[in-house]
């Protein structure tokens, strides 16, 4: 045998290998993942070459520390060097919901709220969905509420997007009536293959523009932002809203756009329709610019602010970003929403929801 062993060791390994060995060989600890760390050697005792264990694992604590200490450096470094790679989570980084208008990042008319109400299984989430850059859902689960966030950069300036599914809204009517009193722009969706759902669409086109025309006391009906979307019409063999029947009943004014958000038809029109009629550029459609990370659009408007007419690197073409951390207003706050709305062209009366 040799004078000289080497033991590939792990950290956790070495008191135990220590407290074990025994005989007259020295021992060399190394480690394959350490290659210019340099070997630690302890040499026998030159008067007692039946050394104690004890007396070895004593000699070596130090030698222990030292490479254990180096390894866990390596540790960090890999760790550190690998996770660099990667994109920080924005949720860890992120303390809350980013709010323009609130961070006096833009103008209050750069500000919409887009609510989309419907019949359940016509395919609303799955449309929000195509509007946020995500695939379609096949899976159907029933959506409680949801809402959502998008940040643009367009043209100089920055545009913030609510978007607001207020499905199960439809059985409270106290609710349903703060969202369409809280809302800009209207999406109404329905499905061609259920008829039922189409006059419910259109029940609800005439509650928000009784709804906008009694909190704005105008004598004639409000215009109001509204457009109504037959999806699904890749089930056409299911059909049973023809087109004549939603021209006769919705008018030739209306928005009207047949889509489906599982084959990704239809929907661009759609999303220019709703840019339009709420006063946002086109570019707001997803098709018309880049979506970048929430921290990357942060740095991009903060490091713009300030430099009047400079333009930061990176802000000429249209970009989006995904708020990850949105939450909807409270009720408090959508009630001064609604009663701030009522006053501005009136003296402030009692805000009626009911």
């Amino acid at each position: 045998m040799n004078a000289t062993e080497k033991f590939y060791l792990s950290v956790d390994g070495i008191p135990e290998t220590f407290n074990s060995c025994t005989g007259h060989h020295q021992l060399r600890i190394t480690h394959p993942i350490l290659p210019n760390t340099a070997h630690a050697t302890i040499p026998q005792h030159p008067s007692n070459p039946s050394i104690k264990v004890s007396n070895i694992s004593k000699a070596g604590m130090g030698i222990i520390k030292t490479v254990r200490g180096r390894w866990r450096q390596q540790d960090k470094r890999g760790r550190s060097s690998s996770t660099g790679s990667r994109h920080a989570s924005p949720e860890r980084i992120l303390k809350g919901s980013v709010d323009l208008l609130e961070l006096g990042l833009t103008k209050p008319r750069n500000c919409q709220r887009i609510v989309v109400l419907g019949a359940p299984k016509v395919g609303k989430t799955n449309i929000l969905r195509r509007f946020l850059g995500r695939d379609f859902e096949e899976r159907y689960e029933p959506t409680a509420e949801d809402f959502h966030r998008k940040l643009y950069h367009i043209g100089g300036e920055a545009y913030q997007v609510d978007l607001l599914d207020a499905a199960t809204e439809r059985n409270f009517p106290a609710k349903r009536r703060l969202s369409i009193l809280t809302g800009d722009i209207f999406l109404l969706v329905f499905s061609v293959d259920d008829g039922e759902s189409f006059k419910e669409a259109c029940e609800l086109r005439d509650e928000i523009k009784a709804a906008k025309t009694k909190l704005l006391k105008l004598k004639d009906t409000a215009r109001v932002p509204i457009v109504m979307c037959g999806n699904k019409v890749d089930l056409d063999a299911q059909r049973v809203v023809s087109r004549i029947e939603m021209r006769e009943i919705l008018g030739e004014d209306a928005a009207i756009f047949e889509t489906s958000a599982k084959e990704d038809t239809g929907l661009e029109g759609m999303f220019r329709a709703l840019a339009t009629l709420g006063g946002l550029p086109d570019q707001t459609s997803p098709s018309q610019h880049q979506t970048i990370s929430i921290l990357t659009y942060q740095s991009l408007c903060t490091g713009q602010r300030g430099r009047r007419g400079s333009r930061a690197p990176g802000l000429a073409a249209p970009c989006a970003a995904v708020d990850p951390l949105a939450r909807r207003p409270s009720f408090t706050s959508d009630l001064r929403l609604v009663l701030g709305s009522s006053t501005k062209h009136n003296r402030p009366e009692k805000c009626q929801i009911q």
